[in-house]
């Protein structure tokens, strides 16, 4: 196995439904700009209660992905125009 690099990011999910729909809702959408999701841990679920109601569900989680040095390197800045 070659070695590897891992990145954790923190990703809040929400919402009006589960926790687990919060969760999903978090790394389907953190998989459409970061590339090779590995795994995903749950660090914190609260929810939001009005009128003695559930009205939503929150999910904090830090999620891996693997670290691709050479992505970044081509990275050009945008120049303003006065």
């Amino acid at each position: 196995m070659a070695n590897s690099v891992y990145r954790v990011t923190e990703l809040i999910g929400t919402s009006s439904q589960s926790w687990e729909s919060a969760a999903r809702t978090a790394v389907e959408t953190a998989a459409k700009t970061l590339r090779d999701l590995r795994v995903a841990e749950v660090v914190e679920q609260d929810l939001t209660i009005e009128n003695g109601k559930v009205t939503s569900y929150r999910v904090k989680l830090n999620v891996s992905f693997k670290y691709l040095p050479e992505a970044s390197s081509g990275r050009k800045t945008a120049t303003r125009k006065r």
